[in-house]
C-alpha cells in the first residue's frame, strides 16, 4: 500500500471511531472492565497519542534526516537473532497490510498507560489532529528515502513510509478491542 492509499483508508476509519463515540456517555467511555485493562476512552487516547507522538513524530524524524543513531548490532548471536526476528515480524506485517489479530498486554506503567479522556470533544479533536498531520506529511513521506530510519521497539528500524502506514494499521487493529469492550460498557 502506498501513503496516499493509507491516508484515504484512514479517513473513513476516523469517521467510524467518531460515530462509535455517539453510542456512549463519558462515564461509559471511562469505565474499565478490570483494573489492569483499559477503558474505551483510554483506547482512543492511546491511538491518538501513539499516532501523534510516536508514529508520525518518528516519520518526521526520518524526513529530517536527524534519525537517532542506532546502536550498531553487537557481535553476539542473540543480538543478531533478535534483529533478524524484528525485521521478519515487520516484513510480515507490511506484507499482510495489518497487525496480527492478537491481544498485546503491557503491564501498566507511567508514560504508557493512557489517561482517561476528559470529554468526547477531546477525542474528536485528537483524531482530527491525527488526520491533519497525516495530510500535511503524506506528500513528503511518499518521497522519503528508505534508508533514513528510526527504530521501533518491536519491529526494529523503520523508515518514514513504514511509520506513516502504521497509523492506519494501528487504528484498524484496535477495532477488535473496541468490539470486546462494547458489551461490557453497554451493561452499565
Amino acid at each position: 500500500m502506498n501513503t496516499l492509499q493509507s491516508l484515504k483508508q484512514f479517513e473513513p476509519l476516523k469517521e467510524q471511531y467518531e460515530r462509535e463515540l455517539d453510542l456512549f456517555t463519558l462515564e461509559q467511555l471511562q469505565k474499565k472492565p478490570a483494573e489492569a485493562e483499559w477503558s474505551i476512552g483510554q483506547v482512543y487516547v492511546h491511538l491518538i497519542n501513539s499516532a501523534l507522538y510516536m508514529q508520525l513524530s518518528s516519520a518526521e524524524q526520518c524526513l529530517s534526516g536527524e534519525s537517532p543513531a542506532s546502536d550498531s548490532p553487537g557481535d553476539s548471536t542473540s543480538e543478531m537473532k533478535e534483529i533478524k526476528e524484528m525485521k521478519e515480524r515487520k516484513n510480515a506485517i507490511y506484507a499482510e497490510g495489518s497487525l496480527p489479530p492478537i491481544r498485546v498486554h503491557v503491564d501498566p506503567f507511567p508514560g504508557y498507560t493512557p489517561i482517561q479522556p476528559s470529554s468526547k470533544e477531546e477525542l474528536i479533536q485528537g483524531m482530527a489532529e491525527v488526520l491533519h498531520r497525516m495530510k500535511e506529511l503524506e506528500p513528503a513521506v511518499a518521497q522519503a528515502p528508505e534508508h533514513q530510519t528510526v527504530p521501533h521497539p518491536g519491529f526494529g528500524e523503520m523508515n518514514a513510509k513504514e511509520w506513516f502506514l502504521l497509523v492506519e494499521m494501528h487504528f484498524r487493529h484496535h477495532l477488535r478491542q473496541l468490539e470486546r469492550l462494547k458489551p461490557f460498557v453497554a451493561s452499565i
